[in-house]
């Protein structure tokens, strides 16, 4: 999987110029590929030390705080796209925090793993639990909090009110739209407030 190639096929949903927030931002990495490439500004929030730093190293605006704590600290419709990638997975409260991602954001964008992809399920059928690039930790020390499915989120979003304005899988730095939910390794979901 080209992790870079990832990066760029998720910055082509944000729009030129956008204001953005990362939630979990990493390095900053791809908040500085939006700002290079696209002409976007905003802020990346991630609370990790070395990753506070590796933002500010970039010269990303980041912001130190947990997530679970919600984002009280700003308005509604705040940001033009609100990203969460790859950190719904880690959050104890992720219904809480979708519903803050629509509410800051004019357009939320997530990815995760998608558990759903068939090397996983057959995985399970053998009796263990998956070991992949996307989900590369054993049962027993992951930082996923839970695991989900490109058609469990599908689901989650109609129930919290959410309008998905495009959706795909990614599988080896390639778009799938066809079978996203049995042939992608990563579900990735644009959305707004229906």
């Amino acid at each position: 999987m080209s992790e870079r190639k990832d990066m760029e096929l998720i910055a082509e949903l944000v729009p030129q110029g956008a204001r953005v927030l990362d939630l979990g931002c990493g390095s900053g990495a791809l908040l500085e590929h939006l700002q290079r490439q696209r002409g976007c500004s905003g802020y990346g929030i991630d609370v990790d030390d070395a990753n506070v730093l590796a933002c500010a190293q970039r010269g990303v605006d980041v912001i130190q705080l947990n997530l679970e704590e919600g984002l009280a600290m700003f308005g509604d419709r705040s940001f033009d796209v609100v990203l969460q990638l790859d950190t719904l997975q880690h959050l104890r409260n992720t219904e809480k925090m979708l519903r803050e991602t629509a509410r800051v954001g004019r357009i939320g964008i997530v990815s995760f793993p998608n558990f759903a992809h068939w090397p996983n399920r057959l995985r399970v059928a053998t009796g263990r639990m998956p070991v992949t690039k996307v989900l590369p930790y054993e049962w027993y020390d992951t930082p996923n909090i839970r695991v989900g499915t490109y058609a469990d989120f599908e689901v989650l979003a109609r129930k919290e009110g959410l309008r998905i304005l495009d959706s795909f899988g990614i599988q080896d730095g390639a778009v799938e739209r066809r079978w996203p939910n049995l042939l992608a390794s990563v579900a990735v979901f644009k959305f707004e407030r229906a």
